[in-house]
């Protein structure tokens, strides 16, 4: 743990200077290049508890010239070893499968990063997560937008989210939309497993990952999107990730965040 926020650190003193390539309808509205990090985890993992906490540190934006969009996707393969995850769901197990049958031979494992759909890597590692974000700023990406965020209900939020034109520059016929709903913050008190006695915590967590829709090579994408949510939560903790993604779950081509409200321990 000393080592990974020696590390941790140094790396949030680095300001990459890369050009990109991409139009000014690639960037986000201050001008910096949206970049979306999956995470995924388990807090049945005894080593998950370093790359959570790399994940916070992404989450502060230390990257010039990036906006860096988190999601932790708990996956829920470690539940049967004395704790069940709170925040899991096979559905995040099941991304997580796509993106190895993708992404290389090692399969799937935790904490697992995956940075724009194309670079993965161990979650702690922040050597190669530099790495990552360089990369990513090479990348042209498409404009992404969310707008009149607010809760429909009780149970549900309503937003209208849009997008640049796909042109030809992005090599592709066609791109989905996603929309995600995770917590600003959470936190557990792990009873059994791997982490017993810790207590965990968490940003950004996925509550659900949700295709909105899809579009094609010269056209843009507008539409008003109504999400669930849980009974009895607080909309305050919640935020909004909206990306665009190559089909099959391959690269991430733009993306866009925006938190409801002030962050709510829960």
């Amino acid at each position: 743990m000393k080592t990974l926020l020696i590390s941790t650190l140094a790396f949030l003193l680095i300001a990459v200077a890369v050009r990109t390539r991409a139009s000014e309808l690639s960037s986000s509205p201050d001008g910096r290049t949206p970049v979306l990090v999956e995470l995924f985890t388990s807090e049945g993992c005894s080593t998950c508890p370093p790359a959570d906490t790399f994940l916070q540190d992404l989450d502060r934006q230390p990257v010039a010239g990036e906006e860096i969009i988190v999601l932790s996707e708990h996956v829920d393969y470690w539940n049967h070893d004395g704790w069940k995850d709170p925040y899991s769901a096979h559905f995040y197990s099941d991304r997580q499968e796509a993106y190895a049958k993708r992404l290389g031979p090692e399969g799937v494992y935790t904490p697992q990063m995956v940075v724009d759909g194309t670079s993965q890597f161990l979650g702690s590692n922040v050597a190669l997560a530099q790495k990552a974000f360089v990369k990513a700023l090479t990348e042209p990406k498409i404009a992404v937008r969310l707008s009149s965020v607010s809760a429909a209900t009780t149970n549900s939020l309503r937003a209208h989210l849009e997008t640049g034109e796909l042109q030809e520059s992005f090599g592709l016929r066609e791109a989905d939309v996603y929309v995600a709903v995770a917590l600003n913050r959470a936190e557990s008190q792990v009873a059994r497993g791997e982490n017993a006695g810790r207590t965990l915590s968490h940003t950004a967590v996925a509550k659900s990952i949700v295709k909105v829709g899809k579009f094609r090579k010269g056209q843009t994408f507008s539409q008003d999107v109504q999400l669930k949510l849980d009974p009895g939560t607080d909309a305050r903790n919640l935020r909004l990730v909206a990306f665009v993604q190559e089909p099959g779950q391959g690269r991430v081509i733009g993306a866009a965040e925006q938190t409801l409200g002030t962050p709510v321990a829960k």
